[in-house]
């Protein structure tokens, strides 16, 4: 069964509201964190890059009307949803698969009672902590949107060459202050990657002059046939791809930045201080970014 259709027909309590809880699966679905805790293990031990695909997918559902799962849902001959927009065509199969694994488990253990929405932002949580990046609470008991529209997207989302006063613009009205926005790029990146195309104008034909050359090169080898292969990518903390840490800021501070928007960071006056303060003190980091996770999945919209 694919994934998308999976969120149609199981998702016979959205629109109604709930009261957010850290166990609130604790009488209706008691198997809820062992299931979770157990596909997600096997599927990030199998496959490294679902931290990376999860993280980036629950980013862009939230980003969106809320951590509501709507970018789950499939489009249809009346309606483009949220994955028809070109940027959601490089979100990875591995975070829809893992959805779907998870979600078909729970469905037999406990039909009709977990939201796509909690199964998402509960397996990132899980995954962050796997790579090595800090524990946070995760209030559960969201009802998943049976509304996707892709005209919803174009407002909230941005490019990888973005300017730090359109990301600022961006975030704000989601309610995320430019320390947050910071330290959920930071932590969306460290373990992220994006597709060759994404990055090509910052390397071919001519190299943007504030990259390191080195870095440069290795990325024109890395992305040599993008152009043919759509689904050539590289990571974005070129030093430590696999874990969760805070080497993504040091890279900023050396001009190492894979993706422009993120060089900025360093760049800009009223995101530096953060870098420089994230980049020396890899706990601050931890904390910030568990503390904006929180705030921000805990959202009812």
């Amino acid at each position: 069964m694919a994934w998308p259709l999976l969120l149609l027909l199981f998702s016979s309590l959205a629109f109604s509201h709930a009261q957010l809880t850290l166990d609130y699966y604790a009488q209706t679905c008691p198997q809820f964190d062992a299931i979770m805790r157990d596909i997600t293990q096997q599927k990030q031990m199998q496959f490294p890059a679902t931290a990376a695909a999860t993280l980036r997918l629950l980013f862009h559902d939230c980003a969106v009307d809320g951590c509501d799962a709507s970018v789950l849902i499939k489009p249809t001959a009346f309606n483009k949803s949220e994955l028809d927009y070109d940027i959601n065509h490089s979100l990875a199969g591995d975070a829809f698969d893992l959805i779907t694994r998870i979600k078909t488990a729970l469905e037999l253990a406990c039909p009709g009672v977990v939201s796509c929405a909690d199964i998402l932002a509960t397996a990132t949580r899980n995954l962050v902590v796997m790579t090595g990046g800090p524990h946070y609470k995760v209030q559960l008991g969201k009802k998943d949107s049976l509304v996707s529209n892709v005209s919803n997207v174009e407002e909230h989302l941005t490019r990888a060459n973005a300017t730090i006063d359109l990301m600022i613009k961006k975030f704000q009205p989601m309610g995320i202050d430019v320390k947050d926005m910071v330290v959920l790029i930071g932590g969306g990146h460290t373990v992220g990657f994006v597709h060759c195309k994404e990055l090509a104008n910052r390397i071919f034909p001519n190299p943007d002059p504030t990259m390191n050359p080195i870095l440069v090169e290795r990325l024109r080898a890395m992305c040599a046939n993008y152009t043919t292969n759509s689904d050539m990518s590289a990571f974005l903390d070129v030093i430590s791809p696999g874990n969760f840490d805070n080497v993504l800021f040091k890279n900023l501070m050396k001009g190492i930045g894979v993706l422009g928007s993120d060089q900025l960071l360093y760049s800009d006056p009223r995101t530096r201080p953060f870098v420089e303060l994230y980049a020396k003190d890899a706990i601050a980091f931890a904390n910030d970014f568990a503390h904006a996770m929180e705030k921000k999945t805990a959202e009812l919209e």
